[in-house]
């Protein structure tokens, strides 16, 4: 033994009194190594807190802020956020990813100002994956680069589903080899309810009288009221345009869902045929990406889960009432929507 030094560790509070345990812990010294502390039984290795204090720090970071559980603990929330660093990295560290086939590809946003996110999903199991700042190319690329460490190999990927991004659609085609790209179902019918926004824009700058009618020309016939949808009848029956738009959109959605590409290209005809702009250009983009939103068509592959996903991980983001770091807001997304094992010395509660 080389000497004995105090040593301080945060622990549970015991009735409405901060605790402590002190203790003198002995070094030894090593011929190889140097002085080495011993390790205690109670406490991790380099950290301030007792067992028990990490598995309450990690129970109250699945549910609340982070500074939220600093107030309540009489904690810096740098504290807290070492010990879930620890836990969670070491938790996805040991992932094993040798199983993945198929990924969903999205972007979130992390902060005002346009600062987004790429999100990363399992299609076959919904798991977040990874998530990594910025939404090009290169984000495709660190996820590839990632996946060495997990036992996975970039061409074990067979598809891809993504919206139309070109940064995305590039970072696919230089990382994945063997991969598919997906188009959403979902991003097309935004492009076709963007065309029709786009119509009835142009009738308005027009003149027609379209007041009061935003969302009874938007949206599903069932999921419009009654009185909207009386509203949209009367202004199909005033304005052709806007019924040939709507007509086009519910045709659309009728084609996605039926799988039937010979419709797909009949309906790219009619839109091209139809004398509206914004449809005219929609015909274009779908011709363009035919390969992508073919493959929607057989493998019936779609974001929703990322949609779920991403959903969640703004109210997280809410909840903090914003994340001033990048790597505290992934931590807190893996914490909350991955399903990691962690591997904590108390369980958690579930």
């Amino acid at each position: 033994m080389h000497d004995t030094v105090e040593k301080k560790w945060r622990h549970l509070d015991f009735w409405q009194h901060r605790t402590e345990l002190t203790a003198r812990v002995p070094r030894v010294e090593c011929g190889e190594h140097g002085v080495l502390q011993i390790r205690v039984p109670w406490a991790r290795g380099g950290s301030g807190f007792t067992l028990m204090m990490e598995a309450m720090v990690m129970l109250l970071a699945q549910q609340m802020s982070v500074s939220a559980a600093a107030r309540h603990l009489g904690e810096t929330d740098k504290r807290l956020w070492r010990v879930i660093d620890h836990y969670v990295m070491e938790a996805h560290a040991a992932r094993d990813w040798s199983a993945v086939r198929r990924i969903l590809v999205d972007e979130t946003s992390a902060r005002r100002g346009h600062r987004y996110v790429t999100v990363v999903l399992d299609a076959d199991t919904s798991e977040l994956l990874l998530m990594v700042e910025g939404r090009q190319a290169q984000s495709l690329a660190e996820f590839a680069a990632t996946m060495l460490a997990h036992g996975a190999r970039p061409d074990q990927i067979t598809e891809v589903v993504m919206d139309m991004s070109a940064a995305y659609i590039a970072g696919t085609k230089a990382n994945f080899p063997m991969a598919r790209i997906v188009f959403d179902r979902f991003h097309l019918m935004q492009l076709a309810g963007n065309a029709c926004d786009e119509v009835r824009k142009s009738l308005r700058r027009d003149g027609a009288d379209l007041s009061g009618a935003l969302w009874s020309l938007r949206g599903n016939q069932w999921t419009r009221s009654q009185d909207q949808l009386s509203q949209r009848q009367q202004l199909c029956r005033d304005y052709p345009k806007i019924g040939r738009a709507i007509a086009l959109r519910e045709a659309l959605q009728d084609v996605l869902a039926d799988s039937d590409l010979d419709s797909l290209h009949w309906w790219r005809g009619w839109a091209a045929r139809s004398q509206l702009e914004p449809f005219r250009k929609l015909a274009a983009t779908i011709k363009s990406h035919l390969a992508g939103i073919s493959a929607f068509m057989e493998t019936r592959l779609t974001n929703a889960a990322i949609e779920a996903v991403n959903g969640l991980l703004q109210i997280t983001k809410r909840i903090a009432r914003g994340f001033r770091v990048f790597y505290y807001f992934r931590l807190t997304a893996y914490l909350r929507a991955s399903r990691l094992s962690l591997q904590l010395p108390y369980p958690l509660p579930t």
